[in-house]
């Protein structure tokens, strides 16, 4: 009787730990999939902003090649959750120009339509970032769930692998030359 007693015990808790691995990955595939879903809103946003923007900036048109061009690239389907990130990190660099050379353009300041935009989009990018330290924060658990004892060897028994957590490229770590930005 003591036997059964403790083999139900051990099975219990195994059952938990089973548990918790499986809420904790589908926890970071559900905030995944909020970042996917901001990243389509901000991509459905880019060619209203392109179409407004083309006739004034004639000097910018390599900007707004640029951000039409990886847009294209990110809706195209069967991306992989990499490749999607991959590609949003290389949108920030042309969208934050986008924005700045804005300021250069008076007529651009000045129409309702566009700053309507550029504030939408704005808290896009806000809600995108703080998606992101959701998905990190997520996946730290998971993996910190999936590694340590005793839900280890129920990680490992049933395959549950690492996720990665979204790291900035290098050249967003470099500080801003503002006063370049602004005097292209």
């Amino acid at each position: 009787m003591e036997i059964l007693i403790a083999l139900g015990v051990v099975l219990l808790i195994g059952i938990l730990l089973f548990n918790t691995l499986v809420s904790r990955r589908n926890q970071c595939d559900n905030i995944f999939a909020s970042i996917d879903a901001l990243l389509k809103k901000r991509y459905n946003l880019i060619p209203n902003l392109v179409t407004l923007m083309k006739e004034s900036m004639q000097y910018e048109r390599g900007l707004l090649e640029k951000v039409t061009q990886l847009r294209s690239k990110a809706m195209k389907p069967g991306l992989t959750p990499k490749q999607k990130m991959s590609i949003a990190d290389e949108m920030e660099g042309p969208l934050k120009g986008l924005m700045v050379s804005v300021e250069n353009y008076p007529e651009l300041k000045a129409n309702e339509q566009i700053m309507q935009l550029m504030r939408t989009l704005n808290e896009i990018e806000e809600q995108i970032a703080a998606a992101r330290r959701a998905y990190n924060q997520a996946v730290t658990d998971y993996n910190n769930a999936r590694e340590m004892f005793p839900s280890s060897l129920i990680a490992a028994w049933f395959r549950f692998e690492p996720r990665e957590l979204f790291e900035i490229p290098q050249a967003q770590r470099e500080s801003v030359d503002i006063k370049s930005l602004l005097n292209k």
